[in-house]
Order: C-alpha cells, then structure tokens, then sequence
C-alpha cells in the first residue's frame, strides 16, 4: 500500500463492506460490489464497480484505490488485473467462521482499527457460544442446505457449522469442506436418501421456489417435504462469509429449526402437549378454522398468523383438493395442532 492506513478502499464482495460499516471506517469506501446490499445505506453511498467474478477494472482505476478487498480463487483474474495495474490488493480465501472472524480481525488490521474489530469478532464468537448452548438438550434436525437448485448444490463449510451450531445435524457434512461447489454437486437421489428433517435454500441471489423443490421425483417422502419444512433465507444473510451469516443468517436457521421441533407429536416424540410455543387465542382461533382432512382456503384466515403456524408446524399447504385439482392457496391442521387444541381427544369442530 502506498499509505497506511488507507483512505481509498474498493471492496469487490459484500462481507468486507459490512464490517468495515461495523468498524466505522465506512468513510474510507470509495466502490462496492454491486451486491453489497448491507447495511441499507450502502446502496445510496458508494459507487458500483464490480460483480462477483467480473469487474469494470478502468472504474475502479478512476477511484485511485490505495487497496482493493477481494474475495476467493474466482476473483483471482480480477486481483491479477489490478496487480498488474499496480494496485494493491488484499484477496481472502476463507470457507469457514474461524475464517469469518479472522477476515474481521484482518480488515480491522488493515485499517488501524485492532481494537474495534477484536471486539467485533469476541462479540460474534461470545454469540456462537450462547447460541449452541441453547440447543444443546433439544432435539437435532436433520438439514439440507440448498445453495444452488440446477445442479443441486450443498451447503459450504461455514454454513454447515451455523446448522450446528443453531442444533442442526449437516445430511452432507462431509461435502462441507469443499472450497469449490462443484465439489459439492449431490444427486437428488441422495438427498432423499439422507432423509432431511428441513431443508433450507438460498439459490445465490435467484428466488427459492419451494413447491418446485417439493414436487421434485421421489422427494414426497422426505420428511422435511411431508411437514412442509422447506425455508428460504436470503443470499445476502447466509452466502456471504462474513458478519450477516453469523447474526441474521445463523437467526434464520436457528428459527426453521425451532419450527421443525415444535409439532413433537408429527415426528413421535414425547406426547404432544408440552410444546416450547404456547398458541395464543388468535392463533387458536385461526386453528379451529383449519380442517383435519381437506382445505380451506388461505383468504379466508387471518393473514397474519398463516406464516407463523406454518413454520412452527401447526399447519401444512394442501396442494391439491379431493378431486385432485392442484390448489395453491389450501392449508390442513396438523396432527400436533389438533392435540395443542384438543388435549382430551374431542374431535375437531
């Protein structure tokens, strides 16, 4: 670097961008990948110069950076072109949340901000900690994480230890540790084969289509198909290796995983009625409106309770009426709602 610390950084990935936010040193970006989506404000701040594998390299000359943040071997013809321009540059490799905390102390490093970022990166691990103490003694779900649909990819390393760490057990642990995902390509076969109590989908910035995941051949029988377990959380919370993952993405999963643990009675465990979420009376009242056997249609529920007793298992999508029509609107209660409701075994009204 021609100073230090440096005034004039491009980040080329969205994790470096956010923590250089959380430092307070966001006054020295001066471009960001056209990702970066975090914090909020970054949008309307900092110029645009780069994709994930492509970037407008004259732009980022015309920025005079005195250091580029690049992120992975997929970057490296971008790094070799701003090398060879004379720029310095700073590429991370890491695949995992020891990698994740040592990128945080490194960015802090870099710009003369040692204190700040060792708190940062304590604060994180501290929180890791609380997190896999709270699901210790609770029942492990068992996870596919789907980072890509065609081919089916499986989760990377850091994403697989925040299922861990939020009680989750990885159904492709062994894949994890695979830098590149081609190396992580399972067939759909082996996916029903694991068996996965949830499944949770972020396709790389495309929308996750959970029926089209739930309609693929063979997979009605997956668990986490049958219980309507199938969750999407955002690319920019989970795929980006750095503090999103470790607060609203590890967040995201630790909620898809308490849902799968709630309805004890749809997977045989303990008797159904001592549950960690107790059913409001608007939620009751919702309940009741649900069918056993059949559907009723979702525009004539309370909106406001559909998602939540959806992921908490109270309430499954029926896909197609009794005469075989395909619906997409149609709900039925659960066997663990019907017990949440009537403990006594009264029938459903």
């Amino acid at each position: 670097m021609r100073r230090f610390p440096p005034e004039r950084i491009v980040c080329l990935t969205e994790e470096t961008v956010e923590t250089l936010y959380l430092l307070g040193e966001q006054v020295r970006i001066v471009g960001v990948s056209g990702y970066a989506v975090r914090p909020s404000q970054v949008r309307g701040e900092k110029p645009r110069v780069s994709a994930f594998t492509s970037a407008d390299i004259l732009k980022i000359l015309a920025l005079d950076p005195d250091l580029v943040l690049a992120f992975s071997d997929l970057q490296a013809d971008i790094v070799a072109e701003l090398v060879r321009a004379g720029v310095a540059v700073h590429a991370f490799n890491h695949r995992d949340v020891a990698g994740i905390l040592a990128m945080i102390r490194t960015v802090g490093a870099l710009v003369g901000a040692n204190g700040r970022a060792e708190a940062l990166a304590r604060g994180y691990e501290e929180r890791l900690v609380r997190v896999a103490a709270e699901a210790q003694g609770q029942p492990r779900p068992r996870v596919f994480f789907e980072e890509w649909d065609e081919p089916l990819i499986s989760g990377i390393g850091w994403v697989s230890e925040l299922v861990r760490v939020a009680g989750g057990e990885d159904v492709f642990p062994e894949l994890a540790a695979q830098a590149a995902a081609k190396d992580r390509i399972v067939a759909p076969e082996a996916v029903a084969a694991a068996a996965p109590d949830v499944i949770l989908a972020s396709w790389c910035g495309k929308k996750v289509v959970p029926a089209r995941i739930a309609a693929r051949p063979g997979w009605d029988a997956i668990p986490a198909v049958r219980a309507n377990r199938i969750t999407e959380i955002k690319s920019p919370l989970i795929l980006q290796p750095g503090p999103a993952a470790l607060t609203d993405g590890l967040d995201a999963i630790v909620a898809a995983l308490e849902a799968a643990r709630a309805p004890v009675a749809e997977s045989g465990g303990g008797d159904g009625r001592h549950r960690p979420w107790a059913l409001s009376e608007r939620h009751r009242a919702v309940l009741r409106k649900v069918p056993d056997d059949g559907w009723v249609e979702g525009s004539r529920l309370d909106g406001r309770c559909l998602d939540l007793l959806l992921r908490r298992g109270w309430i499954r999508r029926v896909h197609a009426d009794p005469q075989g029509r395909a619906r997409q609107d149609g709900y039925q209660r659960t066997s663990a709602a019907r017990l949440a409701l009537f403990p006594d075994g009264r029938p459903s009204k």
